[in-house]
């Protein structure tokens, strides 16, 4: 049984807001709005996205679980953005493209396209329009994708590379230890080192290998997707011989991050 149109308008009703209103926020006709409070339609993927982004609800409560049970409390909580899966296996549906046998393809993000993925990300049409690579050497029975990085923040990965990652749908397993691309709201597409900060403060917290660059948080619901890097591609070859003067100022800036500790300190 799905709980959409009551949710829907106990959504609307606890945002104080009239089919008329909602309807313009969401792009939509007030009677199209109307239809799918009372059960007579039902909305498309695209904007079952959208309404979802507007509630900061995700899909999976928006349809199976009964919102008008809940107390104003915990719809004031879900309205300020503390609706959050922590797994990640709910606030979307991955779209892919598959093969004449059903099989999973790998999609190439070209750098034309990625200023526009954290809109189209969830658009099957949007993907299904993306270059396609064959990677026997990955493993077949995971989900892959490839991105364009740009920047120097992650040596050894030169600027220009793309880099290979593996979709991971159970955000709880983060492993410090191995960088991620990240897919956000704000900031696009990154590879970063994340410090797992989501069961206490509810973000991630983004590192950089070079350290010029410093951390950032992100909050876990500006999340779209975590994949898990795997391989890079490349035509430079990385040089991690570093000259005196090069060793001069990353010894400077870790004296500088050293400095930065013991004033917290005291």
């Amino acid at each position: 049984m799905s709980y959409f149109k009551l949710n829907l308008k106990t959504l609307r009703k606890h945002k104080s807001l009239s089919q008329s209103a909602l309807s313009d926020e969401l792009l939509l006709t007030r009677s199209t709005l109307s239809a799918y409070e009372n059960g007579s339609a039902e909305p498309n993927f695209k904007t079952l996205m959208r309404i979802s982004d507007f509630f900061k609800v995700n899909i999976d409560r928006l349809l199976r679980q009964d919102m008008s049970k809940l107390t104003d409390l915990e719809l004031k909580k879900i309205e300020e953005g503390y609706d959050v899966d922590l797994r990640g296996k709910h606030l979307r549906i991955l779209a892919t493209t598959v093969d004449h046998e059903n099989n999973e393809q790998i999609e190439l993000v070209p750098t034309k396209a990625k200023a526009g993925y954290t809109t189209g990300y969830s658009d099957p049409e949007f993907i299904s329009e993306l270059p396609r690579l064959s990677l026997p050497f990955l493993d077949q029975n995971r989900k892959h994708r490839v991105f364009p990085i740009s920047g120097d923040s992650m040596p050894p990965i030169p600027h220009g590379s793309l880099v290979i990652g593996e979709y991971l749908d159970d955000w709880s397993q983060l492993n410090e230890k191995q960088p991620y691309i990240v897919v956000t709201r704000e900031d696009g597409i990154v590879l970063k080192n994340i410090v797992d900060r989501v069961a206490k403060d509810g973000v991630l917290e983004l590192h950089s290998t070079n350290p010029e660059y410093e951390s950032y948080e992100v909050h876990i619901r500006d999340v779209l997707e975590i994949w898990r890097f795997v391989h890079y591609i490349s035509k430079d070859i990385p040089d991690h011989n570093l000259n005196n003067a090069e060793l001069s100022k990353q010894v400077s800036l870790l004296q500088r991050d050293v400095r930065k500790l013991m004033n917290k300190e005291k």
